[in-house]
């Protein structure tokens, strides 16, 4: 069951949450205050919900020591403050989304969903040799630790995740590089390449990453030489 830690210190939006969310069929844990929520996250949620105004230590706070201490589980900030420099300094915290309140309900479930769908699950997925530790952000070949950079760890944690399905560029542009696609992609398709190479996927050795000429790219359980 994927597992939420909701760190919220109001009642009538902590109490509602839950039970919605325990409705969506997720494990919910709440937290009332940062400290508390902090702790409660080394039990390493798959998800973290949380509120800017914590008491003992705030939002911003908890975010920046969870993502200090190499905890990559997705985090979703609610906050009263609307303007844009209270946004950007909580992405720059290490934030995944935020929701400004008063929200609504079935806004917010869309956001978790959508977070939790980028997210493989915790314990790592594993496809043709090729394995995703999520959580230490590590990719394994045959046992072997792949050495990849920060954006080709994303680029292939996405494409496996949806192993045998055809990933669009603009899908890969927005969940890799955070930005709506326009024109040239020549910067995904140098990842690709290089991404290739390392997975040794070339004439002599079973492909795991296609492209779909016009649509974008899928990768394949290799099933013998190409």
């Amino acid at each position: 069951m994927i597992r939420v830690l909701l760190a919220e210190d109001d009642p009538a939006i902590s109490e509602p949450l839950a039970r919605a969310l325990r409705r969506e069929g997720y494990d919910v844990g709440v937290s009332d205050d940062g400290l508390r929520a902090l702790s409660a996250a080394q039990d390493n949620p798959d998800l973290v919900i949380l509120d800017l105004g914590l008491p003992s230590m705030d939002g911003l706070e908890v975010c920046r020591r969870l993502r200090a201490e190499g905890r990559t589980a997705p985090i979703l900030i609610l906050t009263a403050r609307a303007d844009e420099v209270d946004t950007v300094v909580g992405l720059d915290a290490g934030a995944d989304d935020y929701v400004t309140k008063p929200f609504r309900l079935a806004e917010l479930l869309a956001r978790v969903r959508a977070l939790l769908r980028r997210t493989p699950s915790a314990g790592g997925e594993e496809d043709g040799g090729v394995r995703i530790d999520a959580q230490a952000r590590r990719a394994y070949m045959n046992d072997e630790e792949l050495q990849l950079t920060a954006k080709e760890f994303d680029l292939l944690r996405v494409l496996v995740r949806e192993q045998g399905k055809v990933v669009s560029r603009e899908q890969l542009m927005r969940e890799v590089w955070e930005t709506q696609w326009f024109g040239s992609t020549k910067t995904l398709d140098m990842h690709v390449s290089v991404l290739r190479r390392k997975l040794g996927d070339d004439a002599t050795r079973p492909r795991y990453i296609t492209t779909v000429r016009g649509v974008g790219f899928r990768f394949e359980r290799p099933e013998g030489p190409s």
